[in-house]
């Protein structure tokens, strides 16, 4: 399977909350997970079971959310993907209480494939856009 095909495959299945607890289809065992910030770059080790976890903790936040690939560009062993997720503030989210508004998420990565499964990748999201959104929805 080539990269894009799996990076794909991950982004229809498990990311975007339809079946989280297919992670370890298209996840190494271990996998690095750069979280690229303005204000601390952070690297997290993710098991296939921890990323289904994470995909359910914003499941539990913004609910069924609906997810959408705006654009996926694949070279070699790398996948860059954008997106935007739409979901409803259904749970606590940030230190902010739920209030049933909407929240979008603006969100963009480079997945590297190893052996038809991501390894690794690094994201960038709009924290700060979430961070107001969910201010503005408390008011």
């Amino acid at each position: 399977m080539h990269a894009a095909e799996v990076v794909r495959g991950f982004f229809e299945r498990v990311r975007s909350g339809a079946n989280p607890d297919e992670a370890h289809r298209y996840m190494a065992d271990r996998v690095l997970a750069h979280q690229v910030t303005a204000e601390n770059e952070t690297t997290v080790e993710r098991s296939p079971a921890e990323y289904a976890a994470h995909v359910r903790e914003m499941q539990d936040a913004f609910g069924p959310f609906r997810l959408v690939v705006e654009e996926l560009i694949a070279q070699d062993d790398r996948v860059y993907v954008r997106w935007r997720q739409i979901g409803n503030h259904v749970g606590a989210a940030e230190g902010f209480q739920p209030t049933g508004k909407p929240v979008i998420e603006i969100a963009s990565a480079v997945y590297r494939v190893a052996d038809g499964k991501i390894a690794e990748y690094w994201m960038q999201i709009d924290r700060e856009g979430i961070r107001v959104q969910l201010e503005r929805n408390a008011q």
